[in-house]
């Protein structure tokens, strides 16, 4: 089983009157919705709030195959996010205090599973405490053998403590094994070099592997040991790019477990075909989901 901890959320997305529609989300939601529309075993540490909107983002994950039992239940609101596109890239406005996904605390949280092959953690919910301090708790506590990534997608105008952020990421990196970045991403985090020094840089943090992306001029893989691996982009007609990043994480992931290197052991030996076909799969994913209005990855049969 893989296992994403981190936020479910409602996008508020403007339809073509200009009028807020809402779509079941979240930067994790969307990466364990994808995960299980490929076929891969996936449940998600969430809140989960008792209004409509819980039930929304409930039906949600139950339609795509993604485990709701480790969910945290709770009568707090749930997270909004309205979405503002512009030339099909989105930016976004969060409504998350005392929401039932920001306030969860260790002790909400169940062991993760045994037999739980990686964990991934990402988004908004590493950005404030509580939640993010309880998620980086749960990630220190993971056991060597068991993978970690993270993408921490990151919002610098949602921190409401930007040393504490780069602080708690900074550890979060040097306990995983795979840490996605988007050049933004990366240039918040690491604001000198160029992206080979930036790239270096993530994995003198501790990180084994880091899966850059850079929109429409492709991926990069980098190891520690110095492999490195490109692909293009694939060729899209973008409607929006909501939910492109997270279907990206979901698709590596699922192509390391079909690879057998779903371990961090597995991932200091990863050869240049078996990155090459991650990173290949990983983009003809990413490819339908900019193709169509929020964050619907594809099935695994529409990639077949």
């Amino acid at each position: 089983m893989i296992i994403c901890a981190g936020e479910a959320l409602i996008d508020m997305i403007p339809n073509d009157r200009d009028a807020y529609v809402p779509h079941v989300g979240g930067a994790v939601l969307n990466t364990a919705v994808a995960l299980g529309r490929l076929g891969e075993d996936v449940g998600l540490i969430t809140g989960l709030s008792s209004d409509p909107f819980g039930a929304m983002i409930e039906d949600h994950m139950t339609a795509s195959n993604v485990s709701t039992a480790y969910a945290v239940r709770s009568d707090r609101n749930t997270t909004l996010a309205f979405v503002h596109l512009e030339n099909g890239n989105a930016t976004y406005t969060f409504y998350d205090a005392e929401t039932a996904t920001r306030n969860i605390q260790p002790i909400d949280i169940a062991s993760v599973p045994a037999g739980t092959k990686a964990v991934f953690f990402g988004g908004i919910s590493l950005c404030n405490p509580p939640v993010a301090d309880t998620l980086l708790a749960l990630a220190l506590s993971q056991p060597a053998d068991r993978l970690v990534m993270a993408d921490p997608n990151i919002r610098p105008g949602f921190v409401s403590d930007q040393d504490d952020y780069r602080t708690r990421l900074t550890k979060l990196i040097g306990r995983a094994d795979i840490v996605k970045l988007s050049d933004d991403d990366i240039g918040w985090l690491v604001p000198d070099g160029d992206l080979s020094a930036k790239a270096q840089a993530i994995l003198d943090m501790g990180a084994k592997m880091l899966l850059l992306t850079e929109g429409g001029d492709g991926a990069t893989a980098h190891l520690k040991n110095g492999t490195e691996v490109r692909v293009s982009a694939e060729k899209a007609q973008v409607i929006d790019t909501v939910g492109a990043g997270d279907t990206f994480n979901a698709a590596c992931l699922a192509a390391l477990r079909r690879a057998d290197a779903l371990s961090p052991a597995a991932i200091d030996t990863l050869n240049e075909t078996t990155l090459t076909d991650m990173l290949t799969f990983a983009a003809r994913a990413a490819a339908v989901t900019v193709s169509r209005a929020g964050a619907n990855p594809p099935w695994q049969a529409e990639l077949d």
